[in-house]
């Protein structure tokens, strides 16, 4: 087992003195972002889709072992909840494109008050090339069904694990040959920290479930000051204790930056 462990989006304010020295402008912080870690969630395309040029630039900047993750626009899940999804996936596509081998899942995070529509759901991801790997994250209780699991299984997408408050917030299905987490608040101080017993809990998930050769991409989204980033460090330090592979993450000495 593979695991890529970054955070979800790294532009935050609170992170200066934690990952960014204070005095580094916010235009180089991507580049601090990864000489420290591998792999990066991207959120902000789910609000605003950017150009398929941001994209490009970005990968540019990107090491060649670097792999950025992309969240759906909401424009597909939350506007157009699924419904006629030709239009939003192919511009999606169109302009991630930019990222070329760096780009990772994309993650399809559907909203909270969306009952289950197998049908829409299955028509979305008949759009996305076979080689491109999505995550769906479901967060209505609905979805939790037999049709569901199989569905996800026959598109080879991964059903995302989820967690709040250490506790998972969907069932620990395998739907695909690799693996999607992610960790949205803990439950140990100060707040939204997480645990070592959580993390030592989610990593004994993740190795009884994947196997050496498999990725499992981990994202922490807790990332209210600078939480996601020391997470992320211990969680990796964790996987490595137990024997198993992770791609590179900074020191904790590293993160408490002045």
């Amino acid at each position: 087992m593979v695991v890529h462990v970054g955070t979800s989006g790294w532009q935050y304010d609170s992170w200066r003195g934690v990952l960014y020295p204070r005095k580094l402008a916010q235009r180089r912080w991507l580049e601090r972002y990864v000489e420290v870690f591998a792999t990066v969630e991207n959120n902000s395309a789910f609000y605003r889709l950017p150009r398929r040029e941001t994209f490009e630039s970005w990968r540019a900047r990107l090491p060649a072992d670097f792999v950025m993750a992309v969240k759906a626009s909401r424009f597909l899940t939350h506007i157009k909840r699924l419904r006629e999804p030709e239009e939003p996936v192919r511009r999606f596509l169109d302009v991630t494109a930019g990222l070329g081998d760096r780009l990772g899942p994309v993650l399809i995070q559907l909203p909270p008050n969306l009952r289950a529509e197998p049908d829409r759901l299955d028509r979305c991801l008949s759009l996305f090339p076979r080689d491109v790997r999505v995550a769906v994250e479901p967060r209505h209780e609905s979805w939790w069904t037999d049709d569901v699991r199989s569905l996800l299984e026959k598109r080879g997408a991964a059903l995302c694990w989820a967690d709040r408050q250490g506790r998972p917030v969907a069932p620990l299905w395998r739907t695909a040959g690799w693996g999607y987490l992610r960790l949205h608040e803990g439950a140990a101080h100060p707040w939204p920290k997480y645990g070592g017993q959580a993390l030592r809990t989610w990593a004994d998930r993740l190795a009884e479930t994947w196997a050496d050769d498999q990725d499992v991409f981990v994202y922490f989204n807790n990332d209210p000051d600078g939480a996601a980033v020391r997470d992320a460090v211990r969680f990796a330090g964790v996987i490595r204790r137990a024997g198993r592979s992770v791609t590179h993450t900074p020191s904790l000495a590293d993160t408490v930056l002045s």
